[in-house]
């Protein structure tokens, strides 16, 4: 005889597992073995039998006991309890519609013992738009239009969907609950499961007369469009809602609403992250070695920033509260950072270039050759090299 295995193994809980730890094991096992979904597999049915039995004990408090103080022992002939039934244990007087009707319902087409459909109002869906929006209007804020398709209510059929004049009726197969009961044979029994009414697709009402405004949806669309207030400080990919224009109500429910997400353009200049602006500024080289007023280019326009004497290329300063407003407090801004790059000139004219000649000299720099005294050596080699030849 095969040896049996530890239960609380075979369901992969601790000895400690609570009620629920252990059906929602047991669940897992089942949906996964049972013959239903693994038709001829005698293994995956011996799994499942083997799950089946271990739930079955482990779920009976004083099954359980009787289990964690003899083991297996325990549901041998003369030892507590009988063999036989299913799986070699005889589940007795248990219920097993009530163990498998809520695990198994699912598998059959249904939800359990789920109760009757809600058929009460239930708020409408939510709509999707997108929306581009300059760098500056994300950084100040704006308002914008968008143009959609919305549904409102038939003013035909006062969103009934019936002919106007009739009313939609009870559905005769589910009785108005939305749902009916399934009851299916198993290898348990007979298994009860709910499942939503094919006929009135859970609404609970039929409706042989449809309006002809609205051919019986009880809706009719049309595009409008929409004010879309922009806060001031909103990143690109972030989304606007906008209350009560999305889908209707169902049975009288409140609207959706609208979700708008920014898109947010380039800018040539400036780069955000978070709530701080990043931008290069050029400066000139006088402008870097003496100091001074240099122009820098802001969202809130042009400022002018003191520089100091001998400020070299790539240096960062920082000009506080010129970044991103905070999307909750407008005055609260971030900083914008500011790279200096000294630019070399690449044409000079001979005023200019002697100009740094002499800057050059000044700063204690090996003075370059003169231009007078280069001249005069080539004339004087190339006379020599004239007076070779006459010779």
């Amino acid at each position: 005889m095969a040896e049996q295995r530890d239960l609380y193994e075979v369901l992969g809980v601790d000895r400690s597992a609570d009620d629920a730890t252990l059906k929602k094991a047991y669940r897992k096992l089942a949906k996964k073995y049972h013959p239903d979904v693994n038709p001829g597999d005698k293994e995956a049915e011996a799994k499942f039998k083997e799950a089946t039995n271990a739930y079955a004990i482990l779920s009976d408090p004083e099954k359980r006991k009787q289990y964690d103080q003899f083991g297996h022992a325990a549901f041998e002939n003369g030892a507590g309890g009988s063999t036989g039934g299913f799986g070699g244990f005889d589940f007795g007087g248990m219920d097993m519609g009530d163990i498998f009707g809520d695990i198994f319902g699912d598998l059959f087409g249904g939800g359990g013992r789920r109760g009757r459909a809600d058929n009460g109002p239930r708020r409408g869906a939510n709509l999707r738009a997108r929306l581009n929006i300059t760098f500056e209007e994300a950084i100040f804020g704006c308002e914008k239009e968008i143009e959609i398709t919305l549904k409102d209510t038939c003013q035909s059929c006062h969103g009934t969907g019936a002919k106007p004049g009739t009313q939609p009726q009870t559905c005769p197969k589910c009785n108005g609950e939305g749902q009916i009961v399934y009851t299916q044979q198993s290898m348990f029994g007979m298994v009860r499961s709910t499942g939503t009414c094919p006929e009135c697709n859970g609404t609970g009402k039929i409706i042989k007369e449809k309006c002809s405004a609205c051919r019986g949806t009880g809706y009719t669309s049309s595009r409008q469009r929409i004010k879309v207030p922009i806060p001031a400080g909103i990143n690109h990919g972030q989304s606007i809602r906008v209350r009560d224009k999305g889908e209707p109500g169902v049975n009288g429910g409140p609207r959706g609403d609208l979700l708008v997400e920014v898109n947010v353009a380039r800018h040539p200049i400036f780069q955000r992250q978070d709530r701080n602006i990043y931008s290069t500024a050029p400066i000139t080289f006088a402008q870097a070695a003496l100091g001074g007023q240099v122009r820098i280019r802001t969202v809130d326009g042009d400022v002018m920033y003191e520089i100091k004497p001998g400020t070299q290329t790539d240096t960062r300063i920082r000009l506080k509260g010129k970044g991103v407003p905070s999307i909750r407090n407008k005055n609260d801004r971030g900083d914008h950072y500011v790279t200096l790059v000294v630019q070399v000139p690449t044409r000079l004219s001979e005023e200019a270039k002697q100009a740094l000649r002499e800057f050059d000299q000044a700063c204690g720099n090996t003075p370059a050759p003169k231009q007078e005294h280069t001249e005069k050596k080539k004339k004087s080699f190339m006379d020599k090299l004239k007076e070779t030849f006459e010779e």
